[in-house]
């Protein structure tokens, strides 16, 4: 790869760059944007440090199996994300539930096991959750009419206003009527899986957006959908075709060393072997990073980005010699296990079964070693899958993502930045920056497309073809 020619004062190629864009990040956001800004007719160069697309939800192989470095599942209300999935033709690869249905296994009963469920019906909100609350076995009589009321009011909230930000979510709950048992069996149940933690370490805005959009706003937004097959077949394989197909060029294993000014609106990206001059230039990498590029006087308060802590979350993987789980995924309550998903089809595997137990909020667990991860979760399988007692453990393995998401703790709200900066040209992305939204795929998907909507404008090119609700 050659250089960018310059002239003494960066002016030549300052010219030219304007009509260019480079997007550092290859991951939901990265790819969002830079395919919106292509769709535009925007020349884009996209970077990315690793060597694959897809940030923090790719697949990797181990032996024969395609394994996702973790479950990610998505609602859907997801509607950026569902609007990713159609740009890149893998709608069919991540179907939806018809309707909303979760079982939730409680193993900790004095009478043994007990099956509850979680489902909707085709009532309007909120008469379309009622029927199953109505008899949802891991709460007594008393909690699920409390659960009725904490939700209506959970309902009547505005998750915008700034006073909901600085507010936990658990002493709403507490001030509400809701009972250790019913956090546990069902406000965290949804909190733990979405917004990667509990209640009690949560913004009440953000659980006040995540309760309205998926369970409140209408009755089929929490209808679940995941990848039928690995992650990195979508985010990096089709991702890379819709790149292409859009006149991106994609630099993999490259890092970004320095983004600096030109002047006139123009900025130089320096990568290793080359130099690359834009007119708009995406920051769509982790907070930590992004503070580390960002140029002075890019942003007020720089420094506030390292105040967005990060949550693990920690996935074990455990692949028996035949099937013990009869359906696609059940949560667990009363257990150290928290979501398990059959990964059987989905990774390859022709005999015998393959479950991801996905841990979210797992502080306490993710740099455990993984001898006593084994010791932990597999008697607790054997607690919640009887047929896991005649079956033999082929492979156990587990995978940590110890920053995976953003800490949504109370407070968090006001250090997100929005996608504008204070720099011409310069603009952030990333499920951390002010979407709205938690740190999802969706949020990722937003964060994208509100950067490149901000671009566009900038450069006076149309938006019509922008997902709609984020334009």
């Amino acid at each position: 790869m050659t250089g960018t020619s310059m002239g003494s004062d960066g002016s030549d190629s300052a010219a030219g760059g304007r009509k260019q864009a480079v997007v550092v990040g290859g991951g939901l956001a990265g790819v969002t944007a830079a395919l919106s800004l292509a769709d535009a007719g925007v020349r884009v160069t996209l970077v990315e440090g690793r060597p694959r697309l897809g940030g923090l939800a790719f697949s990797f192989r181990r032996g024969d199996l395609t394994v996702d470095n973790g479950q990610h599942v998505f609602l859907r209300c997801c509607t950026a994300y569902r609007w990713f999935l159609d740009r890149l033709d893998a709608t069919a690869l991540a179907p939806l539930q018809k309707r909303l249905d979760v079982p939730v296994l409680d193993a900790d009963r004095p009478e043994g096991r007990r099956l509850g469920r979680i489902r909707r019906t085709g009532l309007p909100v909120p008469l379309h959750l009622a029927r199953d609350l109505a008899v949802y076995p891991h709460l007594s009589l008393a909690e699920r009419a409390q659960v009725g009321r904490a939700a209506l009011a959970l309902g009547r909230l505005d998750p915008a206003d700034p006073a909901l930000d600085g507010q936990d979510f658990g002493t709403w709950l507490h001030r509400h009527g809701q009972s250790p048992r019913a956090v546990r069996a069902l406000w965290d149940l949804v909190a733990v899986a979405t917004l990667n933690s509990t209640a009690g370490d949560c913004s009440l805005g953000l659980a006040a957006m995540v309760f309205r959009t998926g369970l409140l706003s209408e009755p089929g937004a929490a209808d679940i959908g995941w990848a039928h097959v690995p992650l990195g077949d979508i985010h990096d394989t089709l991702a890379r075709k819709a790149l292409d197909s859009a006149g991106v060029r994609t630099l993999l294993r490259t890092r970004v060393r320095s983004i600096s000014p030109l002047g006139g609106g123009s900025w130089r990206v320096e990568v290793p072997g080359e130099q690359l001059d834009a007119g708009t230039v995406v920051l769509a990498t982790a907070q930590a990073e992004t503070h580390a590029l960002l140029p002075d006087g890019a942003l007020d308060e720089p420094d506030r980005l390292l105040g967005i802590r990060t949550a693990p979350i920690l996935n074990v993987h455990v692949v028996y010699d035949r099937t013990v789980l009869r359906r696609p995924f059940f949560a667990a309550l009363g257990s150290p296990v928290q979501w398990v998903f059959d990964r059987t089809r989905a990774a390859g595997l022709t005999e015998g079964q393959y479950l991801a137990l996905s841990q979210s909020a797992a502080q306490d667990l993710i740099d455990r070693p993984v001898s006593e991860l084994r010791a932990r979760f597999l008697p607790e399988l054997k607690r919640l899958l009887p047929l896991t007692h005649e079956a033999r453990v082929r492979d156990f393995f587990v995978t940590r993502e110890r920053t995976a998401t953003f800490a949504p703790a109370p407070g968090v709200g006001r250090l997100r930045p929005g996608a504008r900066t204070k720099a011409p040209g310069l603009y952030l992305a990333g499920a951390w920056t002010a979407t709205g939204w938690p740190a999802t795929m969706e949020g990722a998907v937003r964060s994208g497309v509100s950067a490149a909507g901000a671009a566009l404008t900038a450069l006076g090119r149309s938006r019509d073809h922008l997902f709609e609700e984020a334009a």
